[in-house]
């Protein structure tokens, strides 16, 4: 079985929630390799308070300034390698790795996020926030992932603002693996609950029989 890899139309809109919730879903393990600022606490440390911390690998690149990635490594003095991070890749299966905002961040002065799916060979699930303006990103990261060949599950959709999922799932025509909704704290019970409404659906899309 593939990685799975989570990633979205942009920053701040659920993805490490999704991830949480798709991890817990699938009993899998879950992977955050790029971490680009901490001072509020990091995504693996999160997800490891929701769904366990021994089901949490510790990130590759840890960065303290919360920026793209690229420029975060820089004040540091090193450079993102896609090599190193596929070399990292933790074996165990099924593994949920969560990218640094959308497919076309950069993690150095070449490469983006779509460039980290493609050496991992990764089967996405895609997060869309609703929100105004999110029909156009959605459907300009579904292009992408188009041009480049990406083996796309579905969309998770987080959040509630208009109900307009069905219509980026038939102008994407990437399935539908489930909604999200709004939660003042996010926490074990709420997450726990979303993942098991999800999980046959993600099951299905991944083809997991077990």
């Amino acid at each position: 079985m593939q990685p799975i890899f989570i990633t979205g139309i942009g920053t701040g809109i659920g993805k490490t929630l999704v991830s949480a919730v798709v991890t817990e879903a699938l009993g899998g393990h879950y992977w955050k390799p790029v971490q680009a600022g901490f001072d509020e606490g990091t995504d693996a440390g999160w997800v490891g308070e929701r769904i366990g911390a021994k089901r949490v690998f510790p990130e590759l690149y840890r960065l303290r300034l919360p920026a793209s990635p690229h420029i975060a490594a820089r004040e540091e003095g090193i450079e993102i390698s896609t090599d190193r991070i596929a070399a990292a890749l933790p074996e165990v299966r099924p593994l949920v790795v969560e990218g640094a905002g959308g497919l076309l961040v950069p993690l150095n002065d070449r490469q983006f996020v779509v460039d980290l799916i493609k050496r991992l060979d990764a089967t996405v699930i895609l997060v869309s926030r609703n929100y105004l303006g999110s029909i156009n990103h959605s459907l300009l990261t579904a292009e992408v992932c188009r041009m480049h060949g990406l083996r796309v599950a579905g969309w998770i959709f987080n959040d509630q603002y208009l109900h307009y999922e069905q219509e980026i799932v038939r102008w994407s025509g990437i399935p539908h693996l489930g909604s999200i909704p709004f939660g003042k704290i996010p926490g074990v019970e709420f997450v726990a609950e979303q993942a098991g409404k999800m999980g046959p659906a993600l099951r299905r899309a991944l083809g997991i029989t077990q």
